[in-house]
């Protein structure tokens, strides 16, 4: 009976709804914070160039700020899901391929190599080395005959990812800056500049253009790889293109906020549920549906305790935490 109520619905008007929805959530992010503005103050900034304090605090502090909200929530959301369509596993995230771990080894050694290096350049080597942790799980992963299997990348990323992570703890504590490391691996999108949005925009916008452009082949290999081979899917490319997907995504993700668990392990289930098991559809909505998210949760993260900031990985952890155990409950099923 779900799956026909799923189906009730065109998918143009579920879209059509989660857009309505984001743009409401936009403009009351930009509305709300430690800084009084208005919405017409809001208006103003974003259409016009108009000079004034409240106005240059909207262009300068606010927007840049929510518009990483809406590319990192949408880059983790539809990197969850292309991960948890590839291995089939529902339990899938992002720092299932070691990612999270991979940059933040990458973080702790340029702290301790480059002090001076800015933060383009630390932005940078997150990214390198959350692509460094992924292929490494990716290669343990598919080393034994067998090739790419969900358990073994599962237990693999795991043993990968508790290796990375003490040897930057290691690392930060070697060269005594276990604080700066710590304070950047606590999540957050305060301070981002525009500099920084245009190194992870494009990252970002390849990746989801990537994942929708093979969301039909994405949907026929999370059924079955035997389906999906029988079909004439060659799918050892599609893997591979999924792979450099969730590179791009979670990894330009990782480097700009840190460590966000459960964004994308909760979304594509949410997803799911709203519009069915087709990733053609999934896909688009996680990426609204993250977006979404994201900005509901740094609004919080600026107004629960204004004019002091919550931090923003402990909002997401709050509503992703109980929606994993729920899973884990389940006993790892995905919600339908």
């Amino acid at each position: 009976m779900a799956g026909d109520s799923t189906r009730s619905v065109p998918f143009a008007f579920k879209l059509a709804a989660g857009l309505l929805l984001f743009v409401l959530t936009f403009f009351v992010a930009m509305t709300l914070g430690a800084a009084h503005t208005t919405p017409k103050e809001v208006w103003l900034a974003i259409m016009t160039d108009r000079p004034g304090e409240n106005l240059s605090v909207l262009r300068e502090i606010r927007l840049p700020r929510e518009i990483a909200a809406v590319f990192i929530g949408a880059a983790l959301a539809v990197s969850g899901s292309v991960m948890q369509g590839m291995t089939r596993n529902p339990l899938a995230d992002p720092g299932l391929l070691g990612l999270t771990a991979g940059a933040n080894a990458a973080l702790a050694f340029t702290l301790a190599l480059v002090p001076s290096a800015n933060y383009f350049w630390i932005t940078v080597a997150c990214f390198i080395g959350a692509a460094a942790g992924s292929l490494l799980v990716a290669g343990i992963g598919a080393a034994k005959k067998g090739g790419f299997s969900p358990l073994r990348i599962v237990l693999a990323g795991s043993a990968v990812s508790a290796f990375l992570y003490a040897l930057a703890d290691g690392i930060g504590l070697a060269f005594k800056i276990s604080k700066d490391v710590s304070m950047w691996t606590a999540g957050g999108i305060i301070g981002t500049s525009w500099e920084q949005l245009q190194v992870i925009i494009p990252f970002v916008s390849a990746g989801v253009l990537i994942a929708m452009a093979l969301s039909r082949q994405l949907t026929i290999l999370s059924l079955s790889e035997d389906i999906a081979v029988g079909l004439g899917q060659k799918t050892g490319a599609v893997k591979a293109a999924l792979f450099v997907v969730t590179v791009l995504l979670a990894g330009a993700s990782v480097a700009l906020v840190g460590n966000l668990t459960f964004l994308g392990l909760m979304i594509p289930h949410i997803v799911r549920a709203v519009v069915g098991t087709d990733y053609r559809f999934v896909v688009p909505m996680s990426a609204v549906s993250g977006a979404t998210f994201m900005l509901l949760a740094d609004t919080l993260a600026r107004t629960i305790n204004a004019p002091y900031e919550t931090p923003l990985a402990a909002i997401v952890a709050v509503a992703g935490l109980p929606f994993f155990l729920y899973i884990m409950r389940r006993g790892g099923k995905a919600i339908k």
